[in-house]
């Protein structure tokens, strides 16, 4: 699993939230283009990014990380209301859901839980 968000005591803490909780690795990024540049390289299944990061937005991201990793669900997170652009994150194939910030860990697990392609779906642990 893949967590991108530029605020870097955020990525720390979804993904201390998702180690902690569910069995399956975490790869925090706080800079979209680093992402983008190991998603090749690594079996990712759910990718959870950010809408509003310097550089390159949430739906951007997206678009461009489809491509590298064509079998990643993804799910956005914002802070911002998202309904401006619904539209445009309707045309998202991959955009799979959405969280509004703050959230606690089962909402960010349970999501990564119901988007999981595939039929291993990591297990919650105890």
């Amino acid at each position: 699993m893949v967590i991108v968000d530029d605020e870097k005591s955020y990525v720390e803490l979804m993904a201390g939230m998702i180690s902690d909780n569910l069995d399956c690795p975490v790869f925090p990024f706080t800079r979209p283009l680093d992402a983008l540049a190991v998603l090749a390289k690594i079996p990712v299944r759910v990718v959870v990014t950010d809408y509003s990061m310097p550089g390159m937005d949430g739906i951007e991201f997206i678009r461009r990380a489809s491509r590298v990793a064509p079998q990643a669900a993804f799910i956005m997170i914002s802070g911002h209301n998202l309904e401006p652009l619904e539209h445009e994150l309707s045309r998202l194939k991959r955009l799979k859901a959405r969280l509004q910030k703050p959230f606690g860990w089962r909402p960010l697990a349970e999501a990564v839980l119901q988007v999981w392609p595939g039929g291993d779906v990591p297990a919650m642990k105890a």
